[in-house]
């Protein structure tokens, strides 16, 4: 689902501190009840993509849990 860059206004968004001064990163932002909102950081204005609290859950543990090759 996408979120419309005019809604995502006022969310506070966040990258991860792996990201150091990179800007081809990933942001999410808190503070919707059962989504979090993922955008490119390379454009904050353009639109974010919805994911279903539980499904972000899901793909958090299976990156923190080595699903998904580096290499």
């Amino acid at each position: 689902m996408f979120l419309p860059s005019v809604s995502a206004a006022g969310l506070e968004w966040c990258k991860s501190s792996y990201s150091g001064a990179q800007s081809d990163c990933i942001e999410v932002a808190s503070g919707l009840i059962g989504a979090v909102p993922v955008r490119d950081s390379k454009d904050p204005d353009g639109p974010a993509l919805l994911f279903a609290a539980e499904a972000w859950s899901s793909f958090l543990a299976g990156v923190k849990g080595g699903e998904f090759p580096t290499n």
